[in-house]
């Protein structure tokens, strides 16, 4: 295990392994424009689960990587404040072999990649406060449900 893994189980942090891919590029792909060793992917394996947080957010450098394109500016309010930060077109978030479109908000590169509670909704996950992880919700008997209510 390494030393951010460790440190965070220590600090209580659920850590998650997280594939995140350019969803334009996957299209291409499917289409046959792109050959599909050539789509944009990052696997993690220290993504920060974030309950506090609302959407899927991706330091600035993961985003070049990735190649998204900015689609807006929203406001948003952390810790220190109030400001502004940028939002970029959706890719494809993979947990546990769930699957999910998300829209992308910027964090700065010292943040890491954080699944806030959005993307932990749509691929219907929780987190298991006393193992530290994530478990398909209980209430479904850990099956992947979609809730239409």
């Amino acid at each position: 295990m390494n030393s951010i893994a460790l440190e965070s189980q220590a600090m209580g942090r659920v850590l998650t392994e997280a594939t995140i891919e350019n969803l334009k590029d996957l299209w291409d792909a499917e289409r046959g424009m792109l050959p599909a060793d050539q789509v944009r992917r990052a696997t993690l394996q220290d993504a920060l689960v974030d309950t506090g947080a609302t959407l899927l957010s991706l330091p600035k450098r993961l985003i070049a990587q990735l190649g998204l394109a900015k689609t807006s500016r929203k406001r948003v309010r952390s810790s220190t404040g109030t400001a502004e930060a940028d939002v970029y077109e959706a890719v494809r978030l993979t947990i546990q072999g769930r699957s999910c479109t998300m829209d992308v908000m910027e964090v700065p590169d010292d943040v890491p990649v954080l699944i806030g509670q959005l993307p932990l909704e749509h691929l219907d996950l929780v987190v298991d406060l006393r193992n530290r992880k994530l478990i398909g919700n209980p209430e479904h008997g850990g099956e992947h449900i979609y809730e239409l209510y």
